[in-house]
């Protein structure tokens, strides 16, 4: 032990331990950090937002974290300390598991003869924590220290411990890295070459089996998109209004932790600081993580460079097998989060400014099993070419009609990876995300709705960079269309289970879901065929089937194409979109760019189901004014 933090154990003289404890504020004024007013207008806040005096100074300012800490050490008659994770006896560490240290905000310091020294940030929850570590140590006494370098400390002692945590948060049966690669690929293999033989065989009963799959998945997407299309025309709105009003009863705003999971982000990092500065929630009240592995240096040097606001701070993932995945390393960072409400945006997001107060109010109002909020995602470059036009109208149909439909419709909601809201303590308990999922995100809302909870939409909108580059487009549809086969095929292992847990018509939504967005991009080149008929040309199937079936396949899919155009058209109908309704009609010929990312997707099913093919940010000739 140091001579100086030898000095800073000594006890208090008496006449310093007899004076009367003084509010922190008064610590404070006294030392000249804050100005009388500053106090005052502090405590005001205080009684708003309920959130620690200190906080709220350091969040506006006014103060420093160091000058808090001081003030926090003399009010409370005990010793500030630096703490160093490699001094720390890690005996002391381990007569509890991490999440207890991380639940407590603590840390065991040293030993000082019968007494362990333990660093809190907070010395008004130490009790808390006393009495579980009495039940170990004869005698504990806190000493004070800042909460980074508490949780620093944390890290470094259950680093491997918690790394291997965050790749197994979610239960076996409901994760998909418990598959066995060597029997995935040999029936992946076998199917397909039975398929093969049976169409050389009997080719003409082996297209038109397969031509009757193709039309049943079509069938059940178009459903899906009827009955959400006609619940947006009936019922006209979201759940919850874009401005919300005072938050109802005796609520306060809850403290929100933002994930925001980046990787390799050199052109995106100093504009994503600027666009989450324009956030209008509460600063004492918010913490964004910007959570990034720790073998990317390129992320880190550009951090590095940029000035964070006391509201961000980083999280370094440590490595652990090889595996480098978004909901990895938001599992890692979730045991670091301090608010209620957890939510994720992406590197490239620009959320509108007063989404996290449209967030507390619905959630304030929401019955206790709404666990999601999902909001509207958008783009602000629909004008750099002809990809990111069809882009913008595809996911404007999607989260502002047909998505918005099955949340109404009490339906399975397959979640999208940003602008998601969760009741953390919801959150902990179905484990987070799958870390080998790479759609993450719906498979998670399946879990929700599994467990009896319920996903709203809420009319808040976040605004992202479409992908507008041919290769990289293909790249990024492949990695979803490969996640939903996964999470499928992971919810189906038990179909029994599953139709028990979720309810017929839940059940019916999830299969309509899954199978129809599969089906008609893996069967694109069958349903096809059955523009043959309007040519005249005669269908491969006519000899099994009837004119009549035929001729239902070919209205099908041609209802379906004027289905899409009229929700597209119903979606960029707004005043700052209706420049894309032109271009509704000739999403014909955008969709088969899907055909390819989905055989795509289906070889790296078998080889590769957990490689994460990362989407590039950064491409875009434009930022918000494109809107």
């Amino acid at each position: 032990m140091s001579d100086q933090n030898l000095r800073l154990l000594q006890p208090a003289p008496a006449d310093v331990a007899e004076l009367p404890r003084l509010p922190l504020g008064r610590y404070l004024v006294d030392e000249g950090i804050i100005s009388q007013t500053q106090l005052v207008r502090a405590l005001e806040m205080q009684l708003q937002l309920g959130a620690p005096l200190g906080e709220i100074l350091v969040a506006e300012g006014w103060a420093q974290a160091d000058d808090v800490l001081d003030a926090l050490a003399r009010q409370n008659r005990i010793q500030r300390v630096d703490l160093i994770p490699t001094a720390i006896d890690p005996k002391l560490f381990g007569t509890h598991p991490p999440d207890f240290w991380l639940r407590n905000g603590i840390a065991p310091w040293m030993r000082l003869g019968p007494t362990i020294m333990v660093a809190t940030s907070n010395p008004h929850q130490f009790d808390a924590a006393r009495a579980d570590l009495e039940r170990v140590y004869a005698h504990v006494a806190p000493v004070l220290a800042s909460p980074d370098q508490i949780q620093t400390c944390i890290k470094s002692h259950f680093k491997e411990e918690l790394a291997r945590a965050a790749s197994t948060r979610v239960a076996g049966e409901f994760s998909c890295r418990t598959w066995h690669s060597r029997a995935r690929r040999v029936v992946s293999i076998l199917l397909p070459l039975l398929a093969f033989a049976l169409l050389l065989t009997f080719p003409t009963i082996a297209v038109t089996m397969i031509c009757g799959l193709a039309v049943l998945t079509l069938l059940l997407f178009t459903g899906l998109k009827c009955a959400g299309f006609a619940i947006h025309l009936t019922t006209h709105g979201f759940v919850s209004a874009p401005t919300p009003a005072a938050l109802p009863g005796n609520h306060r705003l809850p403290k929100i932790s933002m994930l925001v999971p980046l990787y390799r982000e050199k052109a995106i990092a100093h504009a994503l600081v600027r666009r989450l500065a324009k956030l209008t929630y509460p600063q004492a009240l918010l913490e964004v993580l910007l959570v990034l592995e720790e073998h990317d240096d390129v992320t880190r040097q550009t951090l590095a460079k940029t000035d964070l606001p006391i509201w961000m701070k980083v999280v370094e993932v440590p490595a652990h097998d090889g595996l480098t995945t978004k909901p990895r390393a938001m599992n890692y960072a979730l045991d670091f989060c301090q608010g209620e409400i957890v939510g994720v945006w992406d590197a490239e997001d620009a959320p509108s400014p007063n989404q996290l107060e449209v967030v507390a109010d619905r959630f304030a109002r929401a019955d206790d099993d709404v666990a999601c909020l999902q909001g509207i995602l958008d783009y602000y470059n629909p004008r750099t070419n002809l990809i990111s036009r069809f882009f913008t109208i595809e996911y404007a149909s999607w989260f502002r009609i047909v998505l918005q439909g099955i949340s109404r419709l009490n339906l399975v909601v397959p979640l999208g990876g940003t602008t998601l809201f969760f009741r953390r303590d919801i959150l902990e308990q179905l484990g987070g995300w799958d870390a080998h999922n790479v759609t993450e995100d719906a498979d998670l809302g399946v879990r929700l709705c599994r467990a009896g909870y319920r996903t709203e939409l809420i009319e808040t909108v976040t605004y992202e960079e479409a992908n507008c580059r041919l290769w990289p487009w293909v790249k990024q549809r492949s990695r979803w269309l490969k996640g939903f086969m996964v999470t499928y095929l992971v919810h189906m292992r038990s179909p029994r289970k599953l139709l028990n847990e979720l309810g017929l018509a839940r059940y019916l939504g999830f299969q309509a879901f899954f199978l129809g967005t599969l089906g008609q991009f893996l069967l694109a080149p069958v349903l096809w065929s059955f523009w043959l008929i309007l040519l005249g040309i005669p269908h491969p199937a006519e000899q099994l089937v009837s004119p009549g079936i035929l001729h239902f396949g070919t209205g099908l899919l041609f209802m379906f194409e004027i289905l899409a155009i009229c929700i597209g058209i119903t979606a960029v109908s707004s005043a700052n979109r209706r420049f894309l309704i032109p271009f509704v009609p000739f999403l014909i010929f955008y969709f088969p760019l899907g055909v390819l990312a989905a055989y795509k997707a289906l070889y790296e099913l078998v080889w590769c189901p957990f490689y994460w093919d990362k989407t590039e940010h950064g491409h875009a000739n434009s930022e918000c004014g494109s809107i």
